[in-house]
């Protein structure tokens, strides 16, 4: 029996149903998975069991959301998996509307689906990161009346994200382009007639005395019923109904204006106080209904002319960061909780605007900077590689329509991204920057068509930049090109080439828990005023003129120095919109195998499973509302230096005042001063004792007193060429143990500035938990200050034998 496809222009948001308490589930659990193609949709739904036993390959039990790159993608070993995968179920499918209908609502799957029920076709999508639907309703129908039918319903998705020049993303962007059902997938029973789509347009008026919201339905009605009541409610932030329309409509095709409302003194939407009201709008028809709930906010946006940018008619410095989705363990298949983990340790740092790199990501993101109080930049995922063909284009188009549409309801949106790094060619052998002007200028059109509302901006393109309504330029001073003082300057530079500048993208890399005692050495030989830009090569770690990403040393030291002078000037440029440090967390990235953690982009303030980084508390020091203070130096269990030199303490503070005592002796009160760097002028120097030592600061902002200390050891003997390795175990948690690798000279001195790559190896019953992508979860890692730690577990007690091997150096292991 041929199936109509009912793949769907628009996901169906979650539906509030009122004739049945629960009309949607995630289908988390029941799940098999086969990372390998089939011969065909049959080998997924034969029968298998007596007289058939090899009638299908071995599947493996998983839960939803699932990243076929969980692990691989940062296995330093192997190429990361690109190619075919397939999934399955059993659902017992019960809709309880008479010629209703059972749709499957897609919120990302990578890159290119298929859906199957038993082995009839019903959907393909094409596109990693925008939500969609199949309507599985007529093949559930047709399945239900054959033999093979049990009491529930086969269902099959192919996932597909193998190596295409004419799909976008580009295989050569500095992220993984991920496979797998990597966000929920919804089963959603819903009546004849439902919401496709609601756009909820709000207004502010008289300078903020007023507001009206405009609320257009767009319904998804295959049976071509005609006649519907739609009552539409707007609620203030407290849940009061303040508004309420009805409407009896005959013609249920195209967009259709439920309802206009004003409103008196609306309070606004601001990053301080993200006030949202909610409009509900309800469509019945005959006994069935079906409602939809969106969040809004009142707020006005402007970006000056070479001047700063206006929220609300005020000025807001945008401080800002980046957001991969992607995580330890799990990839890009994060749970809704491991994503307000992170929104969350963004605010708490101070963070009032992000952009989402290089793709539209998950609603709950967006929900989530809605509610926060995040200024949004979400673009699509044209980055790198140049311009493919009409198909390549089509996608384009299509997935920029897709981003607007489903996210046009937020309020935390202010910019659609159209690109990313379009002037980096390699996908194909021509590269002709008129069509790519042409084409860029066609998603700046087609933006403003779908909505006039947001401004468009793409970042690194110069040759494009007239085009959209914010540029960013390529600016990295102090990583790729040139020293961290250089930012102010040339930054001004850029801002007189653009009616609107935004500067995304900054930063640099840092090993977790590697430390310097001389963090800004390799400065002295970088060339000055030749530019702060990246430029092809600039991010390989060999070649080409010196430069901090190639000859520093990659430590949290100098990552602190370069972040906290980045602040310290932003708070000095009073014509500046904002800017957005890349990237808040490590990411997994296919064009980095030779980092100190192999596939790993290092530039972020937290690693991959959140674990916060000193640099952290440098932006949570200038930008974090809450008291806090915070010693440099936590993940430093060594320092060094000459006994009786004075060594640098660095206290992060946002405090008005710090007093630094070292084993109980006090150092004395110090001013908290922006201007005055490193540290805003929190820092003493100090002559540590011998061996172990003790730091604690005192902070106070108004009556509120906060502390913050840290042990550790002092190192006064000098180390030679290193001679060998120590593993031994340094923590116990039930099954799991912490192992340590240290590099000693042959005095048995360890030497602090190793940074040796060490493999780390399980022989036995237990397992080696690496594959993370952090410093401490990756068997091939380079050593931080002469160490290096990991986890195993050991299981249930069996045989284990950990080793670990260095290049020119005698291997050791350790029975555990």
């Amino acid at each position: 029996m041929k199936i109509k496809n009912y793949l769907l222009p628009a996901a169906l948001f979650l539906l509030s149903v009122t004739t049945r308490a629960q009309q949607q589930q995630r289908l988390n659990t029941g799940w098999e998975f086969l990372r390998s193609d089939l011969g065909g949709i049959w080998e997924a739904v034969r029968p298998v069991g007596k007289g058939n036993p090899e009638a299908s390959p071995i599947w493996e039990k998983v839960s939803l959301p699932h990243c076929v790159n969980a692990y691989d993608a940062v296995d330093p070993d192997v190429n990361y998996y690109q190619g075919p995968a397939w999934y399955r179920t059993q659902l017992k499918i019960n809709n309880p509307y008479a010629g209703g209908r059972t749709i499957l609502h897609f919120e990302g799957a990578g890159q290119k689906t298929d859906v199957y029920v038993y082995t009839t076709k019903v959907a393909s999508h094409t596109g990693g990161y925008d939500e969609w639907t199949a309507d599985i309703t007529d093949a559930v129908e047709a399945f239900k009346k054959t033999p093979q039918f049990k009491g529930a319903v086969p269902v099959s998705i192919r996932t597909d994200n193998s190596r295409d020049l004419e799909m976008i993303p580009s295989d050569l962007s500095d992220f993984n382009v991920y496979g797998g059902i990597y966000r929920y997938l919804n089963l959603i029973y819903a009546p004849p007639v439902s919401i496709q789509q609601m756009h909820v347009r709000p207004e502010v008026k008289d300078n903020g005395k007023s507001a009206t919201v405009n609320v257009t339905l767009q319904l998804y009605n295959p049976g071509k019923l005609t006649g519907a009541t739609i009552t539409t409610t707007l609620k203030d932030p407290s849940g009061k109904k303040i508004n309420e329309s009805t409407q009896e409509v005959s013609n249920l095709d195209g967009a259709i204006n439920a309802a206009t409302f004003t409103v008196k003194k609306p309070q606004p939407w601001h990053t301080d106080h993200p006030v949202l009201y909610t409009v509900e709008a309800t469509v019945s028809k005959n006994s069935a209904s079906c409602t939809q709930s969106v969040k809004t906010g009142f707020r006005t946006f402007e970006f000056v002319q070479h001047g700063p940018f206006l929220l609300n008619g005020k000025r807001l410095l945008l401080k800002g960061t980046h957001r991969h989705e992607d995580h330890a363990g799990v990839a890009a298949a994060m749970t809704e909780d491991m994503m307000r983990q992170e929104m969350i340790l963004m605010k708490e740092m101070g963070v009032n605007f992000i952009r989402l790199g290089h793709y539209q990501q998950s609603r709950i993101i967006l929900n989530l900077c809605d509610s926060l109080g995040m200024v949004v930049w979400e673009e699509i995922p044209w980055c790198r590689g140049g311009l493919g063909g009409p198909v390549y284009q089509q996608q384009a188009k299509r997935m920029l329509t897709n981003m607007i549409n489903q996210h046009y309801n937020h309020p935390s949106i202010v910019i659609w991204g159209l690109g990313n790094e379009n002037d980096w060619p390699g996908d194909f052998p021509e590269f002709d920057k008129e069509k790519i002007r042409a084409f860029m200028k066609e998603l700046h059109d087609l933006s403003h068509q779908l909505d006039p509302s947001r401004k468009t901006a793409i970042r690194r393109c110069d040759f494009c930049k007239d085009i959209v309504d914010v540029y960013s330029p390529s600016i990295w001073a102090g990583w790729y090109r040139g020293i961290y003082t250089e930012y102010k300057s040339t930054s001004e530079t850029e801002m007189k080439k653009v009616n609107h500048f935004l500067h995304v993208e900054w930063g640099g890399d840092s090993h977790a828990g590697r430390h310097s005692e001389s963090p800004d050495k390799a400065l002295q030989n970088i060339k000055t005023g030749g530019g702060t830009d990246e430029r092809a090569g600039d991010a390989s770690l060999y070649g080409g003129a010196a430069r901090v990403s190639k000859d520093g040393d990659w430590s949290e030291s100098y990552i602190c120095n370069l972040m906290d002078w980045h602040l310290k000037e932003q708070e000095t440029m009073p014509w500046l919109t904002g800017t957005a440090q890349w990237v808040f967390k490590d990411f997994s990235t296919p064009i980095r195998p030779d980092n100190p953690v192999p596939y790993m982009n290092q530039k972020g303030l937290v690693e991959r499973d959140l674990t916060r980084k000193e640099a952290y508390y440098v932006f949570q020091s200038y930008w974090a509302t809450q008291p806090m203070a915070h010693i440099y130096g936590h993940s430093q269990p060594v320092r060094w230096g000459q006994e009786g030199e004075e060594k640098m303490v660095k206290v992060y503070s946002n405090c008005d005042e710090a007093e630094l005592f070292v084993n109980g002796k006090s150092y004395g009160k110090k001013k908290r001063r922006s201007a005055d760097f490193p540290a805003a002028g929190l820092r003493w120097n100090v002559a540590f004792a011998k061996g172990s030592n003790e730091v604690r600061v005192v902070a106070a902002k108004g009556k509120a007193v906060v502390e913050d200390k840290i042990a550790f050891q002092y190192q006064t003997e000098s180390w030679g060429k290193p001679a060998k390795m120590t593993l031994e175990k340094k923590a116990v948690n039930g099954s799991m143990a912490t192992l340590e690798v240290k590099l000693l000279d042959d005095k048995g001195i360890q030497c602090l500035d190793a940074a040796n790559w060490v493999y780390f190896s399980l022989a036995g019953d237990g397992r080696l938990i690496d594959n993370l992508g952090t410093s401490s979860g990756s068997r091939k890692v380079q050593l931080y200050n002469g160490r290096a730690t990991i986890q195993v577990d050991t299981g249930k007690g069996g045989v284990n034998v950990a080793a670990v091997k260095s290049d020119g150096l005698t291997t050791v292991t350790l029975d555990l």
